[in-house]
């Protein structure tokens, strides 16, 4: 049976480098009219094609419900940041205590997946804003990582994300973000590099001169003890 190359090598190269020229998801313009029960079966029925064209033996009990368990998380928890009524609601409040520093909310937990080979990132998300007249509640800050990283990312793009989401709720360009993540694609597989990670950075507004870039650098390199 002859068998069709469907991804030609040059696309295949260029999946290997973290590189994208826009700070959008990319998505379908239909991706939302499925429902996600029918987005399920769908994704049960690949996954077990995929398990059977490997050759595993879908009749055996450990692996028979691995279909369904794999598209429940797909839809509903590690990519179930794609959808837009999942967004967390993030209320803002009058800065009536007059704080004019910046706030600092660092070693936020970070798992994303990434795009190019559907394996995991795991890390550390550190965000900071100063407040123009309003803020966030400390938890929306972790909600709002939590959101954009699960979804197929790069970290680039998320680190983007982020900060133009708190710029919006905020009302100000004053926003900052460093994720420092290690990718699976590089640590387990290709070079097998476990020691390296990824850091990318993203400085707004008042966080783009040195003074408080360094301010909210130094910050993150202190200890946090109980």
């Amino acid at each position: 049976m002859k068998v069709e190359k469907l991804i030609t090598d040059n696309s295949m190269e260029e999946g290997e480098d973290h590189f994208s020229n826009n700070a959008k998801t990319p998505l379908k313009e239909n991706a939302f009219e499925k429902s996600d029960d029918e987005k399920i079966l769908i994704i049960q029925d690949h996954v077990s094609e995929i398990l059977e064209t490997l050759g595993m033996d879908l009749t055996d009990d450990s692996l028979k419900g691995t279909p369904l368990r794999v598209a429940k998380m797909f839809v509903n928890e590690i990519f179930g940041g794609l959808h837009p009524n999942k967004k967390p609601k993030a209320s803002t409040f009058d800065n009536s205590y007059k704080y004019g520093e910046m706030l600092v909310e660092k070693n936020i937990t970070l798992y994303s997946t990434c795009e190019h080979h559907l394996l995991p990132i795991v890390g550390k998300a550190h965000v900071a804003y100063v407040s123009n007249g309003t803020v966030v509640g400390l938890s929306k800050m972790n909600r709002i990582v939590d959101y954009y990283a699960k979804r197929p990312q790069v970290q680039e793009r998320l680190t983007l994300q982020i900060v133009q989401e708190l710029q919006e709720i905020l009302g100000t360009q004053d926003v900052a973000c460093v994720i420092d993540a290690k990718h699976l694609c590089v640590n387990s597989r290709g070079i097998s590099d476990t020691a390296s990670s990824t850091v990318t950075s993203e400085f707004g507004g008042i966080f783009q001169s040195e003074d408080k870039k360094r301010e909210f650098l130094d910050y993150l390199k202190l200890e946090t003890e109980f």
